[in-house]
């Protein structure tokens, strides 16, 4: 058996692999007695002997058998009575796949986890099994390999890189969730889509007030990345559900994440930009499985998750069932020295305190700009001042970082089904559901205001002499800060079936539903037309219970105890209550199989068509300048998008049987996308595989992208308020206008990858790969300014988005009162006309480009020393460049290694060892140095993770399928690398994290 002992050898590669043995043929219902003669040995070589003996087709992952042997076997069986005999007293279960087909994995084990598409990649080409049936077996669908990246079944990995997170590796890495490993990535970067970089205000673009948890591949953005669940589209979370949550995944149900480097818009469509991320969940199982896991940092974040997994496998189907449950506490800002003031001069940096505070200051207005002229005193209760009582010269500063969360407390529950059915050797059908609820809360930013006292209110007195006294004023001593929460839900439902048609040529139809709905609430934050009320501003409003003649006037000259609680809970009722409901309903139908034969092989060919209905639902309720709650419901926006697409590969040179080199293989994919509101988009794909040697792989792509506008993007009601900016030392009086634009055309982007992978024979398990990549990001929709809001007025790039205002020019003033008239002003008349000195347009436009460009590095190596077992790995990216250009007439600026962008390099590497039922492995992470946007320096960054791993080798009694694994991430608890950021925080949420020491213990138990 000389062909097939060099397939097993292909297949024994140190990723998770797979074994075929022999021809197999057409099962019967009584299976007939075989002779076989099987020697003493290795377990691996004996199951080589059977499937050559039995003329079955075994699929089981190479480490399964490592290490294990088999007792001689001689005489009369059945097939199945020879293979029980082969695994007595081993934790191996069988199970019949398909008439001709058995799977071997460990007792609880996820079949499907054993496949990889990484073994498919080293063995480019390999013939189909289904055509070594001889003719009488019959056509079969064989447990389908899920390859990301391609739509052909069979035709294993394309050019493009992939990284694939096995279930194991997951669990080895010590994190809880796939968005914490996926969070870890050399190529991901998490400036934007998570819930610190929302929290602490590092994502600007404030569209994700559910605390969601996106992917951000090559740091193009969340929205340019594509997430997918068994290949199925998520719909989009957020205010614009333009991205996915990944934190809505049970980690019970997952079987592996491939992510996919490389663009990739000719395959899935719109999107896949940046990447492709394919979290690929659990299908087949038997037994069941309970998961427990306790951790926790200092200060704070401590956590539980319970996980319940049960699966049934039957000879023509399985079923499972998986239920999660996670609880995390929040991290307070007080819990880390370098967040909990924003007075940053002990670590070096600079004093971020404002001057919003209380006691409160008395500002003056000086060239459109409010400036602290007169600090209240402090000690007294605002009753009784005189001009002489305040402090010409000095400011009271307040902390904004006080009371704060750096990472939001939540309790999310999750829940995955599958079923999946065959009816006869020709359909298979497959159903799949899950559910996920996560609720949050956080406390965030207190509230602030500058405040405008006259003389109706009892309290009043002014330093200057003037009609009324301005005040920068700080709530939070007295209202604390304010609260947020709410609840994501996250659903998905697919129904399909896999069709074998003439030849080898099979299909796939599948309808998908899926949908994110979130509620969230801000509130504890001021009212400001209440506010004016009880400062007696404005007049007694009958629609409110308050009367501040008769229940108390707002005094804001005290330094404490100046307001009753009855005044402070009308004033600070205010809240803001958003929900937003996105959906997306797929139907889907594909082909592929075998289209002709070359010398060096069959030319696959895959085609296809899709069609999806996307929607988009938003219902604002909001109390914050109003005398009562006011409901902002925006018309729903909804899209129909129909899709061709076809694939080819074809063998150009090499073997027909694709087993040995040199070899070349072209891959083509095209795919047409029409939407009915923003055009058609049409993005080719081309990919090369080149094996030189049985050793090297050379492989290279080029495609090209998109994205589609989002719905919101191209139908946000049009918004205009009022908000403060710095120009220099000034602080300017803002207006903004917000909204979308119904002109905006798809995002286009070329991408092109070039790499190598070499696996040399003599060295067993050593593999290593290196990347070249470049993608050019065009016509990038968003709001310019939004970018960098805080600098805004002193940022030469957003000039032409920027017009100063003089309300002594008489066009100004008129456009003013235009803009503070309009029905969608946000503010009422809080300012007056003559306050306001410039007006920003963040509207939606097609504007900016972004190029990256870079080199990705990977090694592993696999060996065994005796009993001892090693894995030895590393990951990194480094960049080039990263490049970009805000708008087509402004400089492009080169932000790689500038903090809140991608970091230069970042790098990961890991050992592990094991022996029998115990084992470790040590990781290291890496962050290159950085800089601040002002050139300073900022230092790299090296933290170490350790987890110790004990699993009795025991097939009987309370410990059998048990394993316990103690992970300690961050181990030496190294602060991050500290930096001076505006957000006056001391280190990049975009790059770092302040979790700090985090120590977990997870016990896993297979029944």
């Amino acid at each position: 058996m000389p062909s097939m002992r060099h397939h097993l050898s292909c297949f024994a590669a140190p990723s998770l692999l797979l074994a075929l043995a022999a021809t197999p043929h057409a099962a019967v219902a009584q299976a007939p007695q075989i002779a076989f003669n099987i020697p003493a040995g290795g377990l691996d070589q004996a199951l080589v002997e059977f499937g050559a003996q039995s003329r079955l087709q075994l699929l089981y992952p190479a480490q399964l058998v490592r290490g294990r042997r088999a007792d001689a076997l001689q005489g009369l069986f059945t097939p199945e009575d020879a293979l029980a005999r082969l695994l007595a007293g081993s934790d191996i279960v069988v199970r019949r796949s398909r008439p001709n087909v058995l799977v071997l994995t460990e007792r609880g084990a996820d079949t499907r986890a054993a496949t990889s598409s990484r073994m498919l990649a080293s063995l480019d080409a390999v013939p189909a099994v289904v055509a070594e049936l001889p003719a009488t077996a019959g056509p079969a669908i064989l447990d389908e390999i899920v390859v990301t990246g391609t739509h052909i079944r069979g035709a294993g990995a394309g050019a493009s890189p992939i990284v694939e997170l096995s279930r194991d590796a997951i669990d080895r890495s010590g994190y809880a969730t796939v968005s914490e490993a996926l969070g870890a990535l050399p190529q991901a970067f998490g400036g934007v889509s998570t819930p610190t970089s929302t929290i602490t205000a590092t994502d600007t673009l404030g569209t994700n007030g559910a605390l969601s948890t996106g992917v951000n591949l090559r740091g193009l953005g969340s929205d340019a990345t594509l997430v997918l669940i068994n290949g199925r589209r998520m719909a989009g979370t957020g205010s614009r559900g333009d991205f996915s949550d990944v934190s809505a995944v049970p980690t019970a149900a997952i079987a592996r994440v491939d992510v996919l480097l490389d663009g990739a818009s000719a395959l899935y469509g719109s999107d896949a930009v940046g990447g492709v991320v394919n979290i690929i969940l659990r299908r087949d199982f038997e037994g069941a499985e309970t998961r427990l896991r306790v951790g926790g940092a200092k200060g704070g974040a401590g956590s539980v998750q319970l996980g319940q997994t049960f699966g049934t496998t039957w000879s023509s189907g399985s079923a499972l069932l998986a239920y999660e449950y996670e609880h995390r506490d929040a991290l307070p800002y007080a819990a880390r020295p370098y967040t909990a003031t924003a007075d940053l001069r002990g670590f070096g940096g600079t004093d971020h305190r404002n001057f919003l505070a209380h006691p409160g200051n008395v500002l003056v207005l000086t060239g459109g700009a409010y400036q602290p002229r007169f600090a209240i005193p402090s000690g007294q209760n605002g009753v009784d001042l005189t001009p002489a009582s305040f402090l010409p010269g000095q400011v009271n500063l307040a902390n904004p970082n006080a009371g704060m969360d750096l990472t939001p407390e939540q309790t999310r529950q999750g829940l995955y089904g599958s079923l999946n059915q065959s009816l006869g050797d020709r359909v298979e059908l497959s159903f799949d559901a899950r559910f996920s609820r996560r609720e949050f809360s956080f406390h965030g930013a207190p509230s602030t205001s500058t405040i405008t006292v006259t003389p109706a209110n009892p309290y009043f007195v002014s330093p200057t002499g003037a009609a009324s006294t301005v005040i920068g004023y700080s709530f939070f001593d007295e209202l604390g800060a304010s609260r947020g929460g709410g609840t994501a839900e996250s659903f998905g439902v697919t129904g399909g079936a896999d069709i074998a048609l003439a030849g080898s040529w099979q299909a796939q139809v599948y309808g998908a539903l899926a949908q994110e709905h979130s509620q969230t609430r801000t509130r504890n934050v001021i009212n400001s037309l209440l506010l004016r009320e009880a400062l007696g501003t404005a007049p007694d409003n009958p629609a409110t219970a308050f009367s501040a003649p008769r229940d108390g006037y707002f005094n804001p000259f005290g330094a404490g105890g100046a307001n009753s609680r009855a005044v402070l809970d009308f004033v600070g009722s205010g809240y803001t209550a958003p929900e937003f409901r996105s959906r997306v309903t797929t139907l889907s139908a594909q082909a592929d199989g075998d289209l002709f034969t070359l010398p060096a092989g069959a030319v696959k060919l895959a085609l296809g068509a899709q069609t999806r209905r996307e929607t988009f639902e938003q219902h604002i309720v909001t109390f914050r300048s109003s005398p009562t709650p006011f409901t902002l419901v925006t018309p729903d926006a909804q899209r129909t998008v129909s899709a061709l697409f076809a694939e080819a590969r074809a063998p150009l040179i090499g073997p027909a049987d694709g087993a040995t080199a040199p070899r070349l293989e072209l891959s083509l994919a095209a795919r047409f996308e029409r939407y009915d509101d923003v055009g058609d988009s049409t993005n080719p794909k081309i990919g090369l595989l080149w094996r030189p040697t049985p050793d090297l792989r050379l492989r290279a792509t080029y495609g090209t992208s998109f994205r589609a506008p989002s719905l919101t993007e191209v139908n946000e009601a049009y918004g205009v308020g009022p908000t403060f900016l710095n120009q220099g030392a000034a602080r300017i009086l803002t207006l903004i206008q917000t909204g979308g634009n119904t002109s905006l055309k798809p995002e286009t982007a070329t991408s092109w990858t070039a790499g190598a992978d070499y696996a040399p024979a003599p060295m067993g398990g050593l593999t290593l790969g290196a990347t070249l990549f470049e993608t050019t990001f065009n016509d990038r929709i968003g709001q310019p300014v939004l970018t960098n809001l805080a600098g805004a007025l002193n940022d030469p790039a957003l000039s032409s988005f920027i017009t100063p205002l003089d309300a002594s020019r008489p066009a100004d003033l008129a456009r003013i009162n235009a803009l503070i008239s309009d029905p969608s002003y946000s503010a009422s008349t809080t300012y007056p006309p003559a306050a306001f000195g410039a007006l920003l347009d963040a509207r939606f436009v097609n504007t900016a480009k972004v190029q990256v460009r870079g080199l990705d590095l990977n090694a592993g190596i696999s060996f065994d020393r005796d009993a001892d077992h090693f894995d030895l790995a590393a990951n990194a990216s480094y960049l080039f460049a990263y490049s970009r250009q805000l708008t087509p007439t402004s400089p492009a600026q080169d932000l790689q290694g500038i903090a809140g962008f991608p970091a230069r390099l970042r790098a990961r590497a890991s050992g592990g060892w094991r022996n029998g039922a115990y084992g470790a492995t040590l990781s290291v992470n890496y962050l290159s140095d950085e800089k601040a946007a002002n050139g300073t320096a900022i230092e790299s960054w090296t933290t170490a993770d350790l987890q110790l791993r004990w699993s009795p080798q025991v097939t009987s009694g309370p410990l059998a399928g048990l394993t316990a694994l103690a992970s300690v991430q961050n181990i030496f608890d190294t602060d991050p690398p500290f930096y001076d950021a505006p957000q006056g925080i001391g280190y990049d949420p975009a790059n770092a994290d302040a979790m700090g020491r985090v120590i977990s213990l997870q016990l896993t138990k297979r029944w």
